[in-house]
């Protein structure tokens, strides 16, 4: 194996990596003989299955797993000889295809170019000072989301036999759909409930209600979207016959002892607890993030260093590219819709030295505390991710597990979390009270 360093400018190096191809064949050879009596093929006793056949057989896919591991093994032999600390995943470009490397034709030869970390020594942690706001869960915040949790929860009361429905009622109905004078399977119900105005139903038939009292009979004619589920619908006029059983209104219920059990909860006071716990993460959320945003702007004020260009470039095109699509999509806030491109880059192009600037701050400090994650904490990340996915979490799962660029993604926001845990832990942070509107207030990116 020969390691040959041919640029050293900046924060950039390049490498050309030979591995002769008489290495390769030598460590294929190796590879065959360790694992030929463990084989089992048939037409041969067990373990007893030719070199030369194995070879034949599985070669090219041997030679891939031995050419991954001394890709691998070369480039942690440049960064040790050249004393460097990669900052980023580097690039490899193969000299010759890589076809002839795994059939043994030629050298296993490539460029490799790669950012190294720069030389500078984080902050001292310990004398960062800043303020987190936090704010305590009021009476009225809870009240509010009472309110809300019962107006979530309606209760529906039978109306007079002559009062007609209006928007907002509960109607109960005996149905049966027809299309072209033919019921349809799964038209039909009885006493089947229908909210005027919940958007429960195909379009047209909740509206049509508007008006009836109990004791109606009337025709709902209606067209099934053309994005309906059921292939024998989607598109096609239907008539509903209806028969109106009751109309009832909505009746908010009062927040009692009573309302609390239908929770399956003891008392009133337990679910308050219980409310007043989920709206305390809430704020305690909140706070944590804008205490991290003021960690950070400290730590941006603190270091100034050379940046790797190609981590700062791809950060830039990353942040570029999703600009661009939020203009076509008109989704720019007014401000920036009104400024050119060139305004535009110049001011992107700061945030993604500001972006690579601190994940490399908090990468070191990270190393240098010897912040860990577990495997659990990743595990734990690739099944939330997996869960954005309903019927589909073992194809993201396996995804994951074998790609390790989308694995390393998954960690590190979450190393990046643990770091600035430890950091706030450290820091002198003092908690300044303020008002939930300030709390929750937005913070420019």
């Amino acid at each position: 194996m020969e390691v040959t360093e041919t640029n050293a400018e900046g924060l950039s190096r390049s490498f050309k990596i030979v591995v002769p191809a008489s290495e390769l064949a030598a460590k294929l050879d190796d590879r065959i003989s360790e694992i030929r009596p463990q084989m089992n093929l048939k037409g041969f006793r067990p373990g007893k299955v030719p070199a030369s056949h194995v070879k034949k057989m599985f070669g090219k896919s041997i030679m891939g797993e031995l050419i991954e591991g001394l890709v691998g093994e070369a480039n942690q032999k440049a960064f040790e000889e050249a004393k460097i600390r990669p900052a980023s995943q580097p690039d490899i470009k193969m000299v010759d295809d890589l076809e002839k490397v795994l059939e043994g034709a030629v050298d296993l030869a490539y460029d490799l170019d790669v950012d190294i970390m720069p030389d500078f020594e984080p902050a001292d942690i310990k004398v960062i000072e800043i303020e987190r706001p936090v704010t305590k869960v009021s009476d009225e915040e809870i009240d509010e989301a009472l309110q809300k949790l019962a107006e979530q929860n309606l209760k529906f009361e039978a109306r007079a036999k002559t009062a007609k429905a209006k928007d907002g009622d509960a109607v109960a109905i005996d149905f049966v759909g027809k299309i072209n004078g033919e019921a349809f399977d799964g038209g039909s119900a009885e006493d089947q409930a229908v909210v005027i105005g919940a958007g429960r139903f195909i379009p047209g038939f909740e509206e049509q209600l508007v008006g009836v009292k109990a004791g109606d009979e009337k025709e709902l004619n209606v067209t099934f979207p053309e994005d309906y589920p059921s292939e024998d619908l989607k598109g096609k006029d239907a008539v509903f016959e209806v028969k109106v059983n009751e109309v009832r209104a909505p009746k908010t219920p009062e927040v009692d002892e009573e309302f609390a059990k239908n929770f399956g909860l003891e008392s009133l006071d337990q679910l308050k607890e219980m409310i007043t716990g989920q709206i305390q993460n809430e704020h305690d959320g909140a706070s944590r993030q804008k205490a991290k945003r003021a960690l950070l702007d400290e730590l941006d004020k603190l270091h100034a260093f050379d940046l790797p260009k190609k981590m700062v470039e791809q950060e830039f095109q990353t942040i570029w590219t999703q600009l661009q699509q939020e203009k076509e999509a008109g989704n720019l806030d007014e401000t920036e819709a009104n400024k050119s491109d060139e305004e535009l880059e110049e001011e992107y192009r700061k945030i993604a030295d500001r972006r690579v600037r601190l994940g490399l701050v908090l990468a070191e400090i990270g190393r240098v505390a010897d912040v860990q994650i577990t495997d659990q904490e990743v595990q734990q990340a690739v099944i939330a991710e997996a869960r954005r996915f309903p019927g589909q979490e073992r194809e993201v799962v396996e995804f994951f597990q074998k790609n390790q660029n989308a694995m390393a993604q998954v960690r590190a926001p979450i190393y990046e979390e643990k770091v600035v845990d430890h950091i706030l832990e450290v820091a002198k942070v003092t908690d300044k009270e303020v008002s939930k509107d300030d709390l929750f207030a937005e913070m420019e990116d």
